[in-house]
């Protein structure tokens, strides 16, 4: 267990402190755990979840798809044109991002949008680092709404067994979708506080889409994963195929069209193969240490603690957030979803609360500094490519009152809702 233990901890951080390579020091620990002996080999596979793999793989084929469409870009400009000044422009887009975020993955859609408050900025004479910072948070803070919003929401609904429909409505309550939205509308007010840019703004530019078909292929895979949440003797990988298949689909629909191998090349070079393989090595490291008895011997120091659901509840709330805020939350969160079941299981109560606490501390809590979140790192990025920088004290002035609005008043609705 030792051993396990070191490695666990070295793990994290280097992928800290090689940020960029965060995939490869995941991979070498996955190595050394089966070399070690601490995970047998013929666990390897079954301690990876090829579900989550696939699911992840087809929504970002289908994301750049939907990207290289434009139709992004084209809502975009409806927005701008509805927007009287920076202002409004700033608030529209990051409630803009949030609304995609939902939907699509958080860095794709800073990637969709920065863009276009960068071409804003410059026409307009103005600072596009508040309008990056809004749109990177209110990504983040929409990412855990919905099952395909985010890694994060894909993995509770693998430990937790749930459905698409399970995020707006679950065991009698409201879901994820509903406390998150809560959570923004607060968000957003403290936004329009905080931007005091009214400078008016116009624009007459208006994109054109040629082809709805990656519109189509986007929403045809929410559709589906939404029709399959009602079949209840599913297989393991229905939802993962699902994704997978829209995104072949598109592939092949580019194939036929552009009759020109190199666009099915482009497009499968383009997946972000570094975070799949991050995924796939942390699912071996937690089958590792899972094996090596180091998941029960964290639950046991959680309920050490205390026994009572509504310490171990704030606790995991305020720990999470700490930590997300200088941790990449998708190691975090693969580690502690199987640390809080186990929690539940010797507690003999319901897990929800706990990955509802889990999920809001470690989504939320990413947006406090500018490494806590991939998105954050991607707009930070953007802005310094364009030679913008980034201070610190001017990205925590958004980023802490929205993230401790956003953390409270999910943290109140759940315990309203299971704990009172």
């Amino acid at each position: 267990m030792t051993l396990a233990i070191i490695l666990f901890v070295l793990t994290y951080i280097f992928i800290f402190v090689f940020s960029n390579h965060k995939h490869i020091v995941a991979l070498i620990s996955a190595i050394l755990f089966i070399i070690f002996g601490i995970l047998p080999l013929n666990k390897v596979m079954s301690s990876i979840d090829f579900n989550v793999i696939l699911m992840i793989l087809g929504i970002m084929g289908t994301v750049n798809l939907f990207i290289d469409s434009k139709m992004p870009n084209k809502i975009s400009d409806a927005v701008i044109k509805a927007s009287p000044n920076i202002k409004w422009m700033t608030i529209f887009l990051a409630l803009f991002s949030a609304i995609v975020s939902a939907f699509v993955d958080n860095v794709a859609t800073v990637l969709m949008i920065a863009p276009v408050a960068l071409s804003i900025a410059k026409k307009l004479h103005t600072s596009p680092v508040p309008i990056l910072i809004s749109i990177s948070i209110f990504s983040n803070l929409e990412g855990a709404a919905t099952l395909v919003g985010d890694t994060t929401s894909i993995l509770l609904a693998g430990e937790a067994h749930m459905n698409f429909l399970d995020f707006f409505f679950y065991e009698g309550h409201i879901g994820l979708f509903f406390i998150i939205q809560i959570g923004t509308i607060l968000s957003l007010l403290v936004l329009f506080l905080k931007i005091k840019n009214s400078k008016s703004i116009s624009s007459s530019d208006s994109t054109i889409v040629n082809d709805y078909f990656p519109t189509c292929l986007l929403v045809g895979t929410i559709l589906a994963l939404i029709i399959a949440s009602f079949i209840e003797e599913k297989g393991p990988l229905t939802n993962g195929i699902i994704c997978v298949s829209f995104y072949i689909i598109g592939l092949i629909r580019d194939l036929i069209k552009d009759k020109d191998i190199k666009i099915l090349k482009n497009n499968l070079m383009i997946i972000d193969y570094q975070t799949l393989l991050l995924l796939a090595s942390l699912f071996v490291i937690i089958g590792g240490i899972n094996e090596a008895g180091v998941i029960n011997k964290i639950s046991e120091f959680f309920t050490s603690v205390s026994s009572n659901v509504f310490v171990l509840y704030t606790l995991l709330v305020f720990v999470s957030v700490i930590i997300s805020a200088f941790i990449d939350n998708i190691p975090y969160v693969a580690t502690m979803l199987s640390v809080v079941s186990l929690m539940a299981t010797n507690l003999g109560i319901n897990p929800t609360v706990l990955y509802y606490g889990l999920i809001i501390g470690a989504t939320l809590g990413g947006n406090i500094t500018p490494v806590g979140a991939s998105a954050n790192i991607a707009s930070i990025g953007i802005l310094n490519k364009n030679g913008y920088n980034v201070s610190l004290k001017e990205y925590i002035s958004f980023s802490i009152p929205i993230t401790i609005i956003a953390v409270l008043s999910g943290y109140v609705i759940v315990l309203l809702e299971y704990l009172v």
